[in-house]
């Protein structure tokens, strides 16, 4: 190990191998892509989307649509992961099925998804709501699972004293929420509500602006107002659209998340006071509004009242999960059904499979081959400009000052909120598609890898670097003897989250109409997108599943190496 880094450990996330349980999950997920697309074969053969219109006056309207469906989702993540999350942490026969569910699940590229849950949904409801509730279902499994992780996580890492302290004193299920768990994990669940709201931006401009061939599925809302107005080369309504979008994600930070981050400092486990906390102007302004505390006067009663019965009502020795006596013969029973009902369900998934013919699935090999292509070039390209840019903000905090701010309004747009804007801008230049995919690759992987790279150089003491300075090193050798070795873990969580929207927008990018003509290129979301638009389902179902498939066995065999490398060789201690 480097010597200058033996003096403070950072914990990595933890890889298990690849086990039997993966194989249920992934098995179970084929099942279900299966169902879906049954289910699509009664979708309609021709769908027309919403008409939308340009007037900057609407904009606000679809800006509301928008940030209701945001919300929406937000709210729906928040409720199942507190639930899948709690389940987890308690109760050991559900940690073994849900934990490894989520390490799976969380590793799939959500966009694959939804061409089956368009096709799925429009063949049982309304057109209008088959894709309104689409698109609230990408942004929850998008955002659900980081939630989801922290909140577990939060539970399972309570120190020891404080838990038999609420023991001590009698905390019924209620009381250790409110007093316990809930503060404990408060700030990380904020900071990752941030992370996946602003993951939701990106899956809500897919589902916008999502169509193939004769099937409109978009919504109205920013994304398609963007997308209508590159269609017509409008770029005053482009300015309008992005400016808008712009005025919402910041409006949102000042007004929700700040404000967020400045309360959960209280939260803080230290006896220290941190040098620079997190500060709100509107935060300040509602502690200090009169009308606000009037108003909390008013509601504080009927909340005491319910604080009082959940206190007296919900028993001291809490929730039994585990299956007990005479109710063991349920929990058989139903893992039974399960099991029957994935297997009858993969021999279906297989004859559906069987059906392909052998050139087909030679197309979807070299399809997967050549996005993962793209996706390693949008990777080291972003390399190449984040590891010195994020050292540099990292380790200078004036250049931080100035930096972080726009570095953080500029990650919080969408890149599929650009994606038009990028058509409209290279279709007519030599590889047209190809370098408009890599483009939008770039865009939604780098700001995953620049934040984790400026947070490894942030980590780095200064003693080191004052270390660093009295031996004299030169560039290079500070560099390679501190700088690289550093920021080596952090580098390869925040490419693990760049694969993952690398992949993700190759359902998009690969397959794209526009101007009323269809530009395509080679790659597993292309095919993806022509199978759902020519109604191939044994394609879809094969092309979906190689993709998912692709990047579970890539995060395991190549990622979790490196993973265990920085954790031998180059974490700090």
């Amino acid at each position: 190990m480097n010597p200058l880094l033996r003096v403070f450990k950072i914990e990595l996330p933890s890889w298990r191998r690849f086990t039997w349980g993966d194989a249920v999950v992934l098995l179970g997920l084929a099942v279900l892509l299966y169902l879906g697309i049954r289910l699509g074969l009664g979708a309609p053969a021709i769908i027309k989307g919403p008409e939308i219109d340009l007037a900057p006056r609407v904009l606000p309207y679809y800006a509301g649509l928008s940030l209701g469906r945001m919300m929406w989702a937000y709210l729906l993540s928040i409720t199942f992961s507190m639930v899948f999350g709690y389940l987890a942490a308690q109760t050991r026969t559900a940690e073994k099925v849900l934990i490894p569910l989520l390490d799976v699940l969380q590793s799939v590229p959500i966009l694959s998804f939804l061409p089956v849950a368009l096709l799925s949904l429009s063949a049982i409801l309304p057109t209008a709501w088959a894709v309104e509730l689409s698109s609230i279902f990408l942004i929850v499994t998008c955002q659900a699972w980081n939630i989801a992780f922290a909140w577990y996580q939060s539970l399972t890492t309570i120190p020891r004293n404080l838990k038999q302290a609420s023991t001590i004193f009698h905390f019924n299920p209620w009381l250790r929420f409110k007093v316990l768990e809930l503060p404990f994990a408060a700030i990380g669940l904020i900071w990752n509500s941030m992370a996946s709201w602003g993951n939701g931006w990106f899956f809500l401009m897919a589902a916008e602006i999502f169509s193939v061939g004769d099937r409109n599925f978009r919504l109205p809302g920013l994304g398609a107002y963007l997308q209508e107005a590159a269609n017509r080369g409008n770029l005053e309504s482009i300015a309008w659209g992005l400016g808008a979008l712009i005025l919402i994600i910041v409006t949102l930070d000042q007004l929700v998340w700040r404000p967020l981050l400045a309360w959960s400092e209280r939260f803080t486990m230290s006896l220290v006071e941190s040098d620079n906390p997190p500060t709100s102007w509107f935060y300040n302004a509602l502690r200090n509004s009169r009308l606000l505390n009037a108003l909390l006067l008013v509601l504080r009663p009927p909340l005491a009242k319910l604080d009082e019965w959940l206190t007296q009502r919900l028993p001291i020795s809490g929730i039994k999960f585990q299956a007990r006596g005479r109710y063991s013969w349920v929990w058989y029973l139903v893992a039974t059904a399960a099991a029957l009902a994935l297997f009858y369900g993969s021999i279906l998934a297989g004859g559906m499979l069987w059906n392909l013919r052998l050139e087909q699935w030679g197309g979807i090999a070299l399809g997967v081959l050549t996005t993962l292509l793209r996706v390693m070039a949008a990777l080291l390209i972003t390399l190449g400009w984040t590891i010195p840019a994020g050292v540099a903000i990292g380790s200078n905090p004036r250049l931080a000052a100035w930096l972080q701010p726009v570095v953080q309004i500029a990650a919080s747009v969408p890149a599929t909120a650009l994606f038009p804007v990028l058509l409209l801008l290279v279709i007519g230049l030599p590889g047209g598609l190809n370098l408009a995919a890599i483009l939008l690759m770039l865009l939604g992987t780098q700001w995953y890898l620049l934040f984790n790279i400026i947070a490894g150089a942030s980590a780095i003491p200064r003693e080191l670097r004052y270390t660093a300075d009295l031996l004299k090193l030169s560039r290079w050798e500070r560099w390679r003897s501190l700088f690289l070795p550093a920021i080596f873990p952090y580098a390869i969580t925040g490419a693990i989250a760049a694969s993952g929207g690398a992949w993700n927008a190759s359902v998009v990018a690969e397959y794209a109409q526009f101007g009323g003509q269809t530009y395509q290129t080679l790659g597993v979301g292309s095919l993806i997108a022509q199978a759902t638009g020519a109604g191939d389902f044994p394609l879809l179902l094969a092309a979906t599943l190689s993709l998912i498939l692709a990047v579970v066995t890539i995060n395991r065999f190549f990622w979790q190496r490196l993973y265990r490398l920085s954790e031998e060789r180059y974490r700090l201690e």
